[in-house]
């Protein structure tokens, strides 16, 4: 009888399966590295991400009502759009570069960033003042769903403008990591403290990683407890 069959049979089956198991463990780490990343500085994050993820991955975040823009977080004086998200309310009427001066009749300083009328119902229209180009304008835009996706080099854009200082967080636990297939699950905690009041809070979060063949991420898609956090920082939601 020739035993070589077999013998050669049993070592490529298990090289099969120690192979199968080492992407296994691999994407779990990756997936498991990316979040505590994420709450060590924008340095790192930004790291992480050029090394792990595909060049044509998307992010996924969650989805709001409001008007699809983003402020310059550099500038604490004055409200100036930074980014624009293409398909959101915002498109049609705003600009990179435009300064708001008021949002229904409130003046857009940096004190008053919470009682601006940005957030609210979907469907209604607020009325703003904007300064571009040197000269005022009036416009209206009216609150919509926001569910976009954004593209790994502007996510990086995003990241690079984010303050250091005010980027890590006080802790984080990571309670469970599950995949299945390509796809990994990542379930953490944060606590943090708010810049601005000292005020604690805590957060939890699930990310959920999808890796393309190559082992990179293709889409990064996170849920986390925004609602919850502003409760702990003493902000109510009212109609």
């Amino acid at each position: 009888m020739n035993h070589t069959v077999p013998v050669l049979l049993t070592i490529l089956l298990v090289g099969a399966v120690s192979t199968a198991q080492a992407d296994h463990h691999e994407l779990k780490q990756v997936a498991r590295g990316w979040v505590e990343a994420s709450a060590k500085s924008p340095e790192a994050l930004a790291a992480y991400i050029e090394k792990h993820m595909a060049d044509d991955g998307v992010f996924v975040p969650e989805r709001y009502v409001g008007f699809g823009f983003s402020f310059d977080p550099r500038n604490d004086d004055e409200m100036v759009v930074v980014r624009v998200t293409p398909g959101t309310p915002a498109a049609a009427v705003l600009k990179a570069g435009d300064r708001f001066v008021s949002v229904a009749g409130t003046p857009a300083t940096f004190e008053n960033r919470d009682r601006l009328l940005f957030r609210g119902k979907p469907g209604e229209t607020v009325k703003a003042v904007i300064e571009r180009d040197g000269k005022q304008m009036e416009i209206a835009v009216a609150r919509g769903v926001i569910a976009v996706e954004t593209p790994k080099s502007e996510s990086l854009r995003n990241i690079a403008m984010a303050d250091p200082e005010d980027w890590e967080v006080d802790s984080l636990e990571i309670s469970e990591v599950v995949q299945e297939g390509n796809v990994v699950f990542v379930v953490s905690e944060i606590a943090d403290t708010e810049a601005d009041t000292g005020f604690p809070f805590v957060e939890r979060s699930v990310q959920r990683f999808q890796f393309n063949d190559d082992g990179k991420v293709a889409r990064n898609w996170v849920l986390r407890e925004s609602g919850f956090v502003l409760e702990q920082l003493g902000y109510t939601i009212t109609r």
